[in-house]
């Protein structure tokens, strides 16, 4: 059966959230990115697909132009037919990313060529354990004064990870302000790094982004931020504490395993020619 695709948020969300929330580990983008949208993020040409099979709901797909489309934890079997029907629809899709299998299942069927691809790693908060030794300085929630801040340290962050660009993140780093997500850590009177952790969906966190700018780095802050953005979570009421690393970054894995985090899955964002 062929996919249906939308733009009306709350119908989707009505039909496919509650698919997404039977695995908010494996599903943890997808439900952010829908939470974003629903408060009226990423609004312009929004793509929301869904496949069903004798009346429910089996797959579905999220795209926020310009970013890649997003696939959830979906049948391998249902991937060719989205490629398929988004081909047929001639939809603009720069890039996908999802579970590994499966973003390269949809890159094998698209038209364009791989021009290239960002390994992940999704992981998932055991036993937190506070770094050793702690650095100097100390967490406190970002507020509406480092919103300029932390909009120029965003664009930092997105441009060191070659993310799609230009997005102006002002909308985006407000509302997280606005719900507490994001968290600073000061050292000497000042910020030196931020991280941030969505709000819990089916007791998920995801935390992200983290970034210490380069003049900071070294010095523990993102070993420390990170265990104080998931304390944070987990005292919200998280009941699980996710992120997602750079395989290309050996530094951040390692930090992330010291404090307690262990692999689930491999994860890719690969990007069309």
């Amino acid at each position: 059966m062929a996919w249906t695709f939308t733009s009306d948020v709350e119908v989707y969300a009505g039909m496919a959230e509650p698919w997404l929330l039977r695995d908010p580990v494996r599903n943890t983008v997808p439900l952010t990115v829908l939470r974003a949208v629903r408060s009226g993020l990423w609004g312009d040409d929004v793509l929301l697909g869904r496949l069903e099979r004798d009346g429910r709901i089996v797959a579905t797909a999220i795209q926020t132009p310009p970013h890649a489309l997003l696939l959830p934890d979906i049948p391998a079997d249902t991937v060719l037919d989205l490629a398929t029907d988004l081909i047929e629809k001639e939809r603009v899709v720069p890039g996908v990313a999802g579970p590994l299998p499966l973003a390269e299942a949809f890159a094998a069927s698209w038209w364009r060529p791989e021009a290239k691809r960002r390994a992940e790693r999704l992981y998932r908060l055991d036993v937190l354990v506070g770094p050793d030794p702690a650095p100097r300085g100390a967490s406190r929630v970002a507020v509406a004064d480092d919103l300029d801040l932390l909009v120029r340290w965003g664009e930092e962050f997105q441009a060191e990870a070659e993310a799609v660009g230009p997005v102006d993140l002002t909308p985006l780093v407000a509302s997280r302000i606005a719900r507490r997500e994001l968290i600073v850590w000061e050292a000497g009177g000042r910020p030196v790094a931020f991280a941030g952790a969505s709000s819990p969906i089916g007791g998920m966190s995801r935390v992200g982004p983290l970034y210490t700018p380069a003049e900071f780095r070294r010095r523990g802050y993102g070993t420390a931020l990170s265990h104080a953005v998931s304390a944070k979570v987990l005292t919200e009421g998280a009941e699980e504490v996710l992120l997602f690393t750079d395989l290309s970054n050996p530094t951040s894995n390692s930090i992330y395993r010291a404090i307690g985090y262990r692999p689930v899955a491999d994860y890719a964002s690969i990007t069309f020619a």
